[in-house]
């Protein structure tokens, strides 16, 4: 076992106090989502093989996925090592995996034995493409599951250049997140019934699931538009003045969040635009309508007449929803991320 880190104290560090869990995953979706629970307080000891996390070479990667996390070795080829590891796991509460389906039956690790062993283990499974149907067994990245999905289709310039995210939406929400609600979720029944479950989470699936507002927006526009919303046309991907991404003089953007009219009043007034407050969707100036492109126009003018920091500074004080685009480095050092230190998106109040 190396040494661990210092766990991370956050201030609700003392939920999970007790739960026990056993991490068999690699790379990122699988890490973040244990590293969420060991940060609420859930002891994750991290089993790895031989070779190592494919992510260790990533030394700040993995510091950020890992530090408080024992780490032990297995050879899953190895029937002792896969012994002593079942041994673990019987006196465990959760086990996250994300090996591909039929794995964990091939190493003696599936829910009929484990169960055996451990009739309240909680095992959750995440797969790229779920565990049974035609591409169950097909190798993938969060760019693959985000291109299966549908998800990446959405993600265009409004002049309908595909973006290639340097978030992993796949791996985090639909992985990460997922993964962690099914853990909870199942410890929950695990502790009133006593029996526990195998739950699967597809990232592709999951992705598809995050796809609520195009699914419905395409529904409420296409019969103004005459088809489907395509890139910048749809209720908040660019077919709003009032919501909308907009350049300044010096090249950078500000973010135009203004979606309710009484947002886009305040911002009107920041604007000096008195004239625009009622040329907004919730007064019939809906995306894809002369006019709404018009005043697109006008606010693209506008603001590209001065740059970034005069419109920062101006929108400072007004409850418009309206903030600047920061980078990475001017956003940990904003007062919100009390510069730059640790983040954690939980607080008591």
């Amino acid at each position: 076992m190396s040494a661990a880190h210092a766990t991370t104290a956050g201030p609700l560090s003392g939920l999970l106090d007790g739960l026990r869990v056993i991490d068999l995953s690699r790379n990122l979706p699988g890490p973040f989502s244990t590293r969420m629970l060991a940060d609420l307080g859930a002891e994750v000891i991290k089993v790895e093989p031989p070779e190592g996390d494919p992510a260790r070479p990533l030394t700040a990667l993995f510091e950020a996925l890992n530090h408080g996390k024992p780490c032990r070795t297995v050879d899953f080829r190895s029937q002792a090592d896969l012994a002593q590891l079942r041994d673990w796991l019987a006196a465990a509460d959760v086990m996250v995996d994300s090996f591909r389906p039929g794995v964990l039956q091939g190493m003696g690790l599936d829910a009929e034995r484990l169960h055996t062993l451990n009739p309240k283990l909680v095992m959750v499974s995440i797969t790229g493409f779920g565990q049974t149907g035609p591409w169950a067994g097909k190798a993938g990245h969060d760019l693959n599951f985000l291109a299966m999905s549908g998800v990446l289709d959405q993600m265009r310039a409004p002049t309908g250049e595909l973006a290639l995210s340097n978030v992993q939406w796949g791996d985090l929400a639909a992985g990460s997140a997922m993964a962690t609600i099914a853990v909870l979720a199942a410890v929950i029944e695990a502790r009133r019934t006593g029996r526990g479950r195998h739950v699967d989470v597809s990232m592709t699936h999951g992705l598809h699931a995050h796809l609520v507002m195009p699914k419905a927006t395409a529904a409420l526009l296409a019969p103004i538009l005459g088809r489907r919303p395509q890139a910048g046309e749809d209720l908040l991907n660019g077919g709003l003045p009032c919501y909308n991404l907009y350049a300044t003089a010096d090249g950078r953007h500000l973010a135009v969040g203004a979606l309710e009219h009484k947002f886009w009043k305040v911002a009107c007034e920041v604007f000096e635009r008195p004239d625009w407050v009622n040329r907004h969707w919730q007064r019939g100036a809906f995306p894809g309508s002369p006019d709404a492109a018009a005043l697109k126009a006008e606010v693209a003018a506008l603001v590209a007449s001065q740059p970034l920091a005069y419109w920062a500074h101006k929108f400072d004080a007004a409850d418009a929803c309206v903030t600047p685009v920061l980078t990475l480095d001017e956003a940990q050092a904003h007062p919100l991320f009390a510069g730059g230190q640790a983040v954690q998106p939980w607080t008591p109040v």
